[in-house]
């Protein structure tokens, strides 16, 4: 590789890192070309990239974004794919299901919105993350609950004392 296609890697590299808040290290030496491309048609399929890197080129790109990826610096080392991902656990479920085939691909790091998980030890976290749209989906409900109470009640016989109630007191009123 010349100086200036390495030059163009690292460039399109930071353009990448400087643009995405989700991005998992993988370790996925030793896996079968097969089961390589496999997991390169989930990926693609979940609308994650994957992407296998030179360890030093993805230091060096890590280093010219505004973001601190110091933190991951220690895991840079074997084979290392990036996973790109929307959503903060995505790419964590994935290699969770595709590890019940095996133990590739490895999980080294991940950077989600400026905090570093490093080690199999915070891997169990990232899966439990819930991703935004989960989270929406969680708020949605809770503030959806009281109000079904509310209508429910409205439309059983506590509602028609609810209305006599109102029609009580504005006849008072007037």
């Amino acid at each position: 590789m010349t100086r200036e296609e390495k030059n163009q890697v690292i460039d399109e590299l930071t353009n990448v890192l400087g643009a995405n808040n989700v991005v998992y290290l993988a370790d996925t030496s030793g896996m079968t070309v097969e089961n390589t491309n496999k997991l390169r048609r989930i990926c693609f399929n979940k609308n994650i990239q994957l992407r296998v890197v030179k360890n030093t080129l993805l230091k060096k790109a890590m280093e010219k974004t505004e973001k601190d990826f110091s933190g991951l610096f220690s895991s840079l080392h074997g084979t290392t794919a990036i996973m790109i991902a929307e959503a903060s656990n995505a790419p964590a479920k994935l290699i969770k299901e595709f590890r019940k085939g095996g133990d590739k691909p490895g999980f080294k790091a991940a950077f989600v919105d400026s905090d570093i998980y490093l080690g199999e030890s915070n891997f169990e976290t990232l899966v439990n993350i819930k991703s935004r749209e989960e989270l929406i989906g969680d708020i949605i409900a809770l503030l959806q609950s009281p109000a079904k109470n509310v209508i429910s009640a409205l439309q059983s016989n506590a509602g028609q004392k609810v209305a006599g109630l109102v029609k009580a007191l504005e006849e008072r009123a007037q």
